[in-house]
């Protein structure tokens, strides 16, 4: 267009879209983070002060830290799905922070009905601050299989004996500090998983009783996470914090499908 020349007018004021894009700063160059990732180049400071500070989360090291506020009791049960999928979410992401966590596992020993790998383990296994163990007997408690009862109980037993060693041996240790990741559970841990521990204790298996001691017992600092068991456990509802009903409300199983690789196992 000449200068000078005249020029239609509309009544559209239908933004232009790109407008936006135009103002919105790159916060993901290199030229807007210092050395340990904070955003130096805000265009508004009113989040500075918040645990956020504005700032889209990324990727950082993994580096020994220690946590701020661990020190609940949690308990997840139900007849759903996803009791230990939750409680090793939450493993990786405190792991992910540089906290030490310990799994250990109880009625998992394995079955005929599943190859005898677990995701999970081979997930922790290249993880830095997270180990596990299990103390399971091959089969499963109560349902015909072929396995002896009294195997059930006796390993179930010892599980619940080793996450009471545990626990008693970290009473002198100082749990509001970082801890090595690569360390042995015996040295610390600022979260404990004692995965299917319910469910050994609604069987009878482990004394429900000693569980609730267990937690009342536990170090103030540490993060004692309890899972399983279909039967809602009251015994547990004063020495939690949070207890989570996790519900079916639908299942493949219901269905007559399999446990498939990468799902449940």
């Amino acid at each position: 267009m000449r200068h000078g020349d005249s020029v239609a007018l509309t009544t559209d004021t239908t933004p232009d879209p790109t407008d936006a894009i135009h103002t919105i700063p790159n916060l993901m160059t290199d030229d807007t983070h210092d050395s340990d990732g904070h955003d130096t180049d805000r265009p508004d400071d009113s989040h500075a002060d918040t645990p956020g500070r504005g700032v889209a989360p990324g990727a950082r090291d993994i580096a020994p830290a220690a946590p701020e506020a661990f020190g609940l009791v949690q308990t997840w049960w139900g007849d759903g799905k996803g009791k230990t999928t939750a409680a090793l979410g939450m493993a990786f992401r405190a792991a992910g922070h540089g906290y030490r966590v310990h799994l250990l596992q109880f009625m998992k020993g394995g079955a005929a009905s599943v190859e005898d790998v677990r995701g999970e383990y081979n997930a922790i296994a290249a993880m830095p601050g997270i180990t596990y163990e299990h103390s399971g007997h091959y089969g499963w408690h109560g349902m015909a299989d072929g396995t002896d009862e009294v195997d059930h109980a006796a390993r179930a037993e010892g599980g619940f004996e080793r996450a009471r060693a545990l626990v008693d041996g970290w009473a002198d240790t100082d749990l509001t500090a970082p801890l090595a990741l690569d360390g042995d559970p015996e040295a610390g841990a600022h979260m404990l998983i004692l995965d299917e521990v319910v469910y050994a204790a609604n069987r009878g298996l482990v004394d429900p009783d000693a569980l609730v001691a267990l937690a009342e017992s536990k170090p103030d600092a540490l993060e004692l996470v309890l899972t399983g068991g279909h039967e809602e456990p009251d015994y547990l509802t004063e020495v939690s914090d949070l207890i989570t009903n996790v519900r079916k409300v639908k299942h493949p199983f219901d269905e007559g499908h399999r446990a498939r690789k990468g799902t449940e196992f």
